[in-house]
């Protein structure tokens, strides 16, 4: 099949069959398509949209570009969840040990971070020695005797998704819905999973923005996963604000270790973590239902056994053996730390998320380009949250910096970002909405 006529179906609007998205995959993943072609191919997606029965048949064929992993020897189910993207979003360092702790295996492929938002494999680069691309022997190994692994996409895993996605980026495409699906679900299922809970971020710190796009992509992620039996279920969470009370890779992972430890918790991200840890066990089974999952996923917390597993996890991946005991020793620290000041008095009323997650990237906790490297050390702690009432002079936020120049200019941005009023805001939901399959 020529790629041009597939484009060219596609264009016009008609339905593309299971065998000529296959063709077209295939000619991804072994360089006979031209980057032209898939660009143009991703725009036709764009403009024309895809039926559930499309979207299926392009996320099982990028699945099946590369390797697909087979988790049939462990003896307990295998589940795992994604976000789409927020700031302040450690949810990953939480969640996979706590579920881990409770029965399940959790093989979490995650990815850097993207545009404003930050990347869980970008935090778990700040634990020294910690091997976050590993090759799958020592992945399969770390998932097998601590119940959980966070890594990043290898190339062997849905490898068309690779080149596909990088063209998109570059092509004005990456808000396809049927791409975005396809995208986050091929590499899902070639991680070999029995279920999946999505969590889809809406707010001004989100990709969606808006509850009716949230809404579509979450119904989209859900009904294609089941389409390819893969069990799912979405939440739809709020990120009008960051999620934790720090933006930043290292300072994200000494908040989730205080997390786990018990030294310190946010309320809006255990909220979340604690609802998702409850859809994951619900979904393998593990749980009787979504409140019995909440009472597990708290137990494991509580007694200890999350913090336990999150440090076997860590050091079978080449990190230190006493990392939850001594976080602070081993992450980087910035030499520069100094307080965003509040202009007034009264109370926080909106924060401009988006803009917290800029100043991390100005700062040098993202990247601009997909080839620049990260500072781990930098980024923000003591965000105050919505709703936090406030005399003129106080710390908004603390900015952590490798120079005073760089935080001189995240200041003037975080201090633009938060809204401060006369009369304290009513609290928002964290947890809007629950998607299931219909």
């Amino acid at each position: 099949m020529l790629p041009q006529e597939i484009i060219r179906r596609k264009r016009d609007g008609l339905k593309l069959s299971a065998e000529e998205i296959a063709a077209f995959v295939a000619g991804l993943t072994d360089g006979s398509v031209a980057d032209a072609q898939a660009g143009a191919f991703a725009m036709a997606v764009l403009l024309r949209g895809m039926s559930r029965e499309e979207a299926v048949a392009l996320t099982m064929a990028m699945r099946s570009s590369g390797d697909v992993l087979d988790w049939s020897d462990l003896p307990g189910p295998v589940t795992d969840k994604h976000s789409t993207g927020g700031v302040g979003d450690n949810v990953s360092l939480m969640l996979a040990p706590i579920v881990a702790a409770c029965g399940a295996f959790v093989p979490m492929i995650s990815g850097r971070g993207l545009g404003h938002t930050g990347g869980t494999l970008d935090k778990m680069d700040a634990i020294p020695g910690y091997a976050s691309q590993p090759d799958i022997a020592l992945f399969r190994k770390a998932v097998r005797e601590t119940g959980c692994a966070i890594i990043g996409q290898t190339g062997d895993l849905a490898p068309a998704d690779k080149r596909l996605y990088a063209i998109r980026d570059v092509s004005g495409t990456v808000e396809s819905v049927p791409l975005i699906t396809a995208s986050i679900l091929s590499k899902k299922l070639a991680a070999g999973l029995g279920s999946l809970v999505l969590d889809v971020k809406v707010g001004n710190g989100a990709f969606m923005e808006r509850p009716r796009e949230a809404a579509k992509l979450a119904s989209s992620l859900v009904e294609v996963a089941n389409g390819a039996e893969l069990a799912a279920t979405a939440l739809i969470t709020g990120m009008n604000e960051p999620l934790a009370s720090c933006a930043g890779n290292a300072v994200e992972v000494m908040n989730a270790v205080d997390f786990l430890t018990g030294r310190r918790r946010d309320r809006r991200l255990g909220e979340v973590t604690l609802a998702l840890a409850a859809e994951m066990l619900h979904s393998t089974g593990l749980a009787a239902s979504n409140q019995d999952g909440l009472r597990r996923a708290a137990e494991a917390l509580e007694g200890g056994r999350a913090a336990a597993v999150f440090g076997r996890m860590v050091a079978a991946l080449g990190g230190p053996a006493d990392f939850v005991e001594r976080a602070a020793a081993y992450l980087p620290a910035a030499p520069v730390v100094r307080k965003v000041e509040a202009r007034r008095t009264g109370f926080v009323t909106g924060i401009e998320t988006r803009e917290i997650g800029l100043a991390v990237v100005e700062l040098g906790g993202g990247r601009r380009r997909p080839d620049d490297k990260v500072d781990p050390a930098v980024g923000l702690t003591e965000l105050l949250p919505v709703g936090a009432e406030v005399r003129a002079g106080d710390a908004l936020a603390l900015v952590h910096a490798r120079g005073e120049a760089q935080a001189e200019v995240a200041i003037a941005a975080v201090r633009d970002a938060y809204a401060i009023g006369p009369a304290k805001p009513p609290p928002e939901k964290v947890i809007i909405r629950r998607i299931a399959a219909r």
